[in-house]
């Protein structure tokens, strides 16, 4: 199967990167230091930026600790990150039409992709510098935008429900989504990982698509 796209927007985890299990710890610890159920933040997670699920839990004179809080514990704990299989071959492979937009903060971004060996592309969105986070589009087409391309010209990579919709309502060439997660998404094509797609100079070249197994 090949996607034509100019370029191609990543989310960072679950995508590039593989912090679940650091996100689940640290969220665990947030929930117990504040007195909130650890299962109900974890339910709604993934694809949201911390501030969002920190308004959901905890009332407004606390909020601003409470996001302190989650972004020390996330930081600290950012050297469990594990890169997903073949994000830097592929990005190796891209000539520069590539971005991140991700859900997190910059310190957190910045921490969490050193950490597998991934550089900053030139083109960053993070969590601080969106107004509505996932599921709205405000993120991906703001990335198009700095890369000065039409978004119907972009293909995305997600991995949540929260990711694959703000894609999809951004109209992007295509959203792929990542790992047997994004089965339960909407994303027209799912990738076991990075290892399934390359690029060919016009586009993305998919390998295998789980939706057609």
């Amino acid at each position: 199967m090949n996607l034509a796209c100019r370029a191609v927007l990543f989310d960072m985890d679950g995508v590039l990167t593989d912090s679940t299990v650091a996100a689940e710890r640290a969220w665990t610890q947030w929930a117990h230091e504040f007195g909130v159920d650890p299962e109900e933040v974890l339910r709604g997670l993934p694809g949201r930026r911390a501030a969002d699920t920190v308004r959901m839990h905890v009332p407004a004179s606390a909020r601003a600790g409470a996001l302190r809080r989650i972004n020390e514990i996330e930081v600290a704990d950012a050297g469990s990150t594990a890169p997903i299989p073949g994000a830097r071959e592929l990005l190796d492979a891209l000539p520069g039409n590539w971005a991140v937009v991700t859900s997190a903060p910059p310190e957190l971004l910045t921490v969490r992709l050193a950490a597998v060996g991934i550089p900053l592309p030139s083109v960053v969105i993070n969590g601080d510098d969106v107004t509505r986070g996932k599921p709205d589009p405000e993120g991906y087409l703001k990335a198009a935008d700095k890369l000065g391309l039409p978004i119907g010209d972009c293909l995305v990579f997600e991995d949540s429900g929260n990711g694959v919709a703000a894609g999809l309502a951004a109209e992007a060439a295509t959203v792929v989504g990542v790992g047997t997660g994004a089965l339960h998404t909407p994303a027209p094509v799912v990738v076991p990982d990075l290892r399934a797609v390359r690029w060919t100079g016009r586009g993305i070249e998919v390998t295998e698509d789980l939706r057609a197994s």
